[in-house]
């Protein structure tokens, strides 16, 4: 009787041992994150461009008021400078034809784990196929897209977050309904992590724009929109959560919309002097960019950062 032939079991058959998480790097592009506190290695980005004056009522397209399309590029070329400036590698999304007006906007679009992305489904009819162009920008990079929302799940990256590597944050609200948090907690789970949902207040868009990790064990929380369900998990696990000090800045200078660099070390906007102050008096490094007319937009520092990786 002859061997069996190796594409059928016989010899020369090599099963495949390696789990996807020690794939990522090797077979797979590098990618991945279990903590908001991590030393960030890399980002997606997408540089804005006429796409974000198409329209002329802003509310139309989800904006705050008009946008000047060249100021605004300056200071996303600024951000991305920035960036590279803290060794950080930029990537961008690169659509084939003008997008929707608010792809720029790319942390709502997926959430990264350790073995890959969560593909977003953005809630608004406005945004509704941007997630589509980020899919295709993610599969040219070699990163996994492990799950992408579907049916009538709608979720959108900023909101959730990282508590620890064996715990996820995971709001529902305006942007991501019940059965998106669903789909994205079965996968989660299935990984062997812990998630914690909490509902968001009326108003609020993100939990992004509510709650900020600065460090393994400190937080910064906006009073009055964080949801009370997030802040009880943070201190029942030993962190620290500090309370902004100016609903003025917070509201017109997004101070709390920031991007952490690494431990205790923040990419914040500029212009919000007692929000800096504050949190440099809690030992946070603070880098500033000018990011006033993106804001116009309805978006800081932080929801215009995808993060694809982390280390630590």
């Amino acid at each position: 009787m002859g061997s069996v032939p190796a594409a059928y079991g016989g010899d020369g058959w090599h099963p495949r041992s390696s789990p996807l998480r020690e794939e990522i790097g090797q077979l797979w592009g590098q990618c991945g994150i279990d903590t908001e506190w991590g030393d960030l290695v890399s980002v997606l980005l997408h540089r804005p461009g006429p796409e974000i004056v198409a329209q002329k009522d802003p509310n139309e397209v989800q904006m705050l008021a008009p946008v000047d399309m060249e100021r605004a590029r300056a200071q996303h070329d600024a951000l991305a400078a920035a960036y590279a400036k803290e060794g950080v590698i930029v990537h961008y999304v690169e659509p084939p034809d003008q997008p929707p007006p608010n792809l720029m906007f790319v942390a709502d679009l997926f959430f990264m784990t350790p073995e890959g992305a969560v593909l977003g489904r953005p809630a608004s009819s406005v945004r509704a196929g941007e997630e589509r162009l980020v899919a295709r920008r993610l599969s040219e990079m070699g990163v996994p897209i492990l799950r992408s929302i579907r049916g009538s799940g709608t979720f959108e990256g900023a909101d959730a977050a990282w508590i620890d590597p064996k715990t996820v944050l995971l709001a529902t609200g305006l942007r991501t309904n019940d059965e998106g948090a669903d789909q994205v907690e079965s996968l989660l789970r299935e990984m062997g992590v812990d998630v914690i949902r909490v509902g968001l207040p009326f108003g609020a868009m993100h939990l992004m724009g509510t709650l900020r990790f600065a460090d393994r064990d400190l937080a910064i929380a906006w009073p009055g929109r964080v949801p009370y369900a997030a802040v009880k998990a943070l201190q029942q696990r030993g962190h620290q959560v500090f309370f902004l000090p100016d609903e003025a800045e917070a509201t017109r200078g997004m101070a709390l919309n920031f991007v952490t660099l690494g431990p205790r070390r923040i990419l914040m906007p500029a212009g919000n002097p007692v929000t800096q102050a504050f949190y440099e008096s809690a030992g946070i490094e603070c880098r500033t960019v000018q990011v006033d007319e993106l804001s116009k937009a309805a978006g800081g520092i932080g929801c215009l950062t995808g993060i694809l990786e982390r280390k630590g």
